[in-house]
């Protein structure tokens, strides 16, 4: 079970918030505001932690993607006029950003919520950087009434109900409806796409759901795709 509360700092129109939301936000009034509207609403969600050792092992297979992702990262924010050196979240985020999609997707089937309704957030800190590194993720679904939700998300964290779930998600991306152009995308294509292997039928949720806006996506560090093997997160044979 968990709390989340939510305040109304500022707003945008068109272009949804991102990572230079400060400069773009639009006030909610003229004077700086003595308090902001919010709400304080219960739910429940699923964590699910990553070894580091895993990641460890895995980061230096994947690691010919990260002068693709960084290229897009730059010309994305450049075409913006964003500082193009900043806000590089790392390749440690795209498995982990990719890893909440698909199970956010596989488990909005089963546990009674629409996918629109589960939330994401990733934690993600490098080694080195300040602090211990940290490689988790939270889905989560709250309510604002006085019960919150009633448990349908939750109990599909149940260790054997959730593998079950997982190796469906993972199932679900070896092969996708728009093969073989979904698994042939490449982050720095002009398109100036912000993911690689990810689409609409994949991968992408309603922004609602996702705290990067549909970026930083690859199901290819997750599993084998048509286009590649070797990149792999998880050892998954369909």
């Amino acid at each position: 079970r968990l709390r989340e509360v939510r305040a109304l700092t500022g707003f945008t129109r068109i272009d949804a918030p991102g990572e230079d939301f400060e400069a773009r936000r639009a006030p909610l009034s003229r004077s700086a505001p003595l308090w902001v509207p919010a709400t304080e609403i219960r739910g429940e969600g699923i964590f699910v932690q990553f070894s580091e050792a895993a990641l460890h092992s895995w980061l230096p297979r994947y690691q010919g993607r990260n002068a693709e992702f960084l290229e897009a990262h730059r010309r994305w924010r450049q075409i913006r006029r964003m500082d193009p050196d900043t806000g590089y979240p790392g390749l440690r985020y795209v498995l982990l950003h990719s890893f909440a999609h698909a199970l956010i997707r596989q488990l909005a089937l089963e546990c009674g919520y629409a996918t629109a309704s589960i939330r994401e957030r990733i934690y993600c800190r490098d080694p080195g950087e300040d602090g211990e590194p940290m490689a988790g993720v939270l889905l989560y679904t709250a309510a604002p009434d006085s019960e919150g939700t009633l448990g349908g998300l939750v109990s599909l964290g149940r260790r054997d109900i959730f593998e079950r779930q997982l190796d469906e998600a993972l199932q679900g991306l070896t092969v996708c409806a728009s093969d073989p152009l979904c698994a042939e995308n490449r982050p720095y294509r002009e398109q100036l796409a912000l993911h690689g292997a990810a689409c609409h039928a994949c991968l992408f949720v309603p922004e609602t759901s996702c705290e990067r806006g549909n970026r930083y996506l690859d199901r290819t560090a997750l599993v084998r795709t048509l286009e590649r093997g070797d990149l792999a997160f998880f050892d998954f044979e369909p």
